[in-house]
């Protein structure tokens, strides 16, 4: 087996390799001050207890118990890599951001790839979205477009969020995932249908993270040199092709090789069989918006591509593998709100509460200065500003230039030729407005009918009916009534083998409720805790 081993498998000798004759370095303490001796504490006499003196233990362990940062509530298991995107096609006539400027230009890159839902330990073969993160190290800055593999999501206001996420992840009793928390959020919420389809299709199960596609999701605004503005979506196609993983094959994978996906795409690399994947734009014009059928802005649905067609932009392409794990692909921290000049966000709902939730979960995970670490410096381009100080503040803090603006000292002036663009909002009253009715089954009618072959709507049934069983009976029926104002034989197929799982399982219409205990703990019951 050994002159089979890969290159991720071979990591450690190919480390060793690379330092050819090289002798090991001197062990040294966190302070780098030398270290005689790695492997026994400093004890009073052979059996005696420890010496807090014993600084060589005390500087080891105290760090070993911070290693530790907090995982991302979302898109906690991912892989990354490194490399660049180029432009092959001319598109200053809708964006004036550098990075699109001319014909050949390449911007270094990383992205992210992950799945949502599951823990950082959970297996890359699960059926779940896929996080397709995109970061752009540009002359103007960082620009993050934060996508998925999928062109669309659950649900279109930000509200929800936090609840939506809750019901994907552990019951808070039990502490294990919930089919009844997952679908009874579902059918209380018919805008996911688009979604769900998507998800319980073939492609719900991507066969590693070089086979997807990727999607900005959002609708963004694009401005030209001249000031006009226009709305976009963007679309990155996988040139692998798209391959996806059978529900059996992924079972047995999860199992064998839960890393399987990030396995997958170190190796290609490492290889030399670099990914790519060929960029798109979709444009609607102001005027266009305002007579589209539906709200341009709504993540739940896509733009047809035959009335608003792909407008090929560059190539991204991954040919580096990260440096050390941790470093570059743990901390790195993508950020919507990172957008050039040239680039704005929609009035989309989802987009706009994104905007906010990004950053403030990456100050919380990574520190205020987490733009300082390696990976999210926009080292491009030199940060001037007027923020200081906060913990790990590891460059030079700006040195003596003001901290306080204006000021009569040449610091840093803003710059009025870059301001976003002018925006008019027609007079509306401020309140909270009810988009849970906006036509939720249109497009999944088209997806279900038009896009999927037979074969495809059947597994499509298959795979939402052998989950949907573990939910509650009145919950699988509002389930079901869902997928029947799609289209009738969506439903009944559902419904039909529903009926055979449910037959089997002798199922019950049983509401579960989990309830808090009233009743005060006894003295040996608090003695216990």
């Amino acid at each position: 087996m050994a002159g089979r081993r890969n290159h991720a498998e071979d990591q450690l000798k190919q480390w060793r390799d690379q330092r050819g004759v090289q002798k090991a370095d001197a062990l040294t303490t966190g302070a780098g001050i030398p270290v005689g001796d790695k492997l026994n504490v400093m004890t009073v006499g052979p059996r005696g207890p420890l010496l807090v003196q014993d600084v060589v233990f005390t500087d080891e362990m105290a760090h070993f118990d911070r290693e530790r940062i907090p995982e991302r509530v979302v898109h906690a298991k991912g892989a990354g890599a490194f490399g660049y995107f180029e432009v092959t096609h001319d598109i200053t006539k809708y964006c004036k951001a550098k990075v699109f400027e001319h014909i050949g230009k390449r911007t270094p890159i990383a992205i992210r790839f992950s799945t949502v839902a599951g823990e950082s330990g959970s297996a890359d073969t699960v059926r779940d979205p896929r996080g397709f993160a995109m970061k752009f190290y540009t002359e103007e800055g960082i620009w993050d477009l934060v996508g998925n593999n999928t062109p669309i999501f659950f649900i279109r206001d930000a509200m929800l969020f936090p609840s939506f996420i809750h019901s994907q992840k552990r019951n808070p009793q039990t502490h294990l995932k919930d089919p009844d928390m997952v679908w009874d959020f579902w059918s209380l919420r018919p805008e996911s249908l688009h979604q769900v389809s998507f998800l319980f299709s073939d492609r719900g199960i991507p066969d590693g993270h070089r086979h997807m596609n990727g999607y900005g999701s959002h609708t963004f605004k694009l401005i030209n040199a001249h000031g006009k503005a226009i709305y976009c979506k963007f679309h990155a196609k996988t040139d692998q092709g798209i391959k996806n993983l059978s529900v059996k094959e992924a079972g047995r994978l999860a199992s064998t090789d839960p890393d399987y996906g990030l396995r997958d795409l170190y190796n290609a690399i490492a290889n030399g069989n670099c990914p790519s994947w060929t960029f798109y734009i979709q444009v609607m014009t102001f005027e266009e918006a305002e007579k589209f059928p539906f709200n341009p802005f709504d993540l739940t649905k896509v733009w047809p591509h035959k009335s608003y067609p792909l407008i090929p932009v560059g190539k991204l392409v991954l040919n580096r593998n990260p440096v050390n794990y941790f470093a570059e692909v743990e901390q790195i921290a993508f950020d919507p709100s990172n957008m050039p000049p040239g680039i704005e966000p929609s009035p989309d709902k989802m987009l706009q509460g994104r905007l906010f939730s990004y950053p403030d979960t990456h100050r919380h995970r990574l520190g205020p200065n987490y733009l300082q670490i390696p990976v999210n410096c926009p080292y491009r381009t030199r940060v001037a500003n007027y923020q200081r100080d906060g913990p790990m503040c590891v460059s030079d803090n700006q040195g003596g230039a003001p901290n306080y603006y204006p000021n009569s000292f040449t610091g840093p002036e803003d710059q009025p030729n870059l301001k976003e663009s002018h925006m008019s909002v027609a007079c509306c009253d401020v309140q909270r407005f009810n988009s849970a009715n906006e036509d939720n089954v249109s497009q999944v009618r088209v997806f279900y009918t038009k896009v999927l072959k037979e074969d495809e709507r059947q597994r499509l049934c298959e795979n939402i009916a052998s989950h949907l069983k573990d939910a509650q009976h009145f919950i699988q029926k509002k389930a079901v009534k869902n997928f029947t104002d799609v289209h009738p034989e969506y439903g009944a197929r559902i419904q039909a083998l529903l009926d055979k799982y449910n037959a089997e399982a002798g199922k019950q219409d049983v509401i579960r409720t989990y309830t808090q205990s009233t009743r005060p703990a006894s003295p040996k019951e608090r003695s216990n805790l």
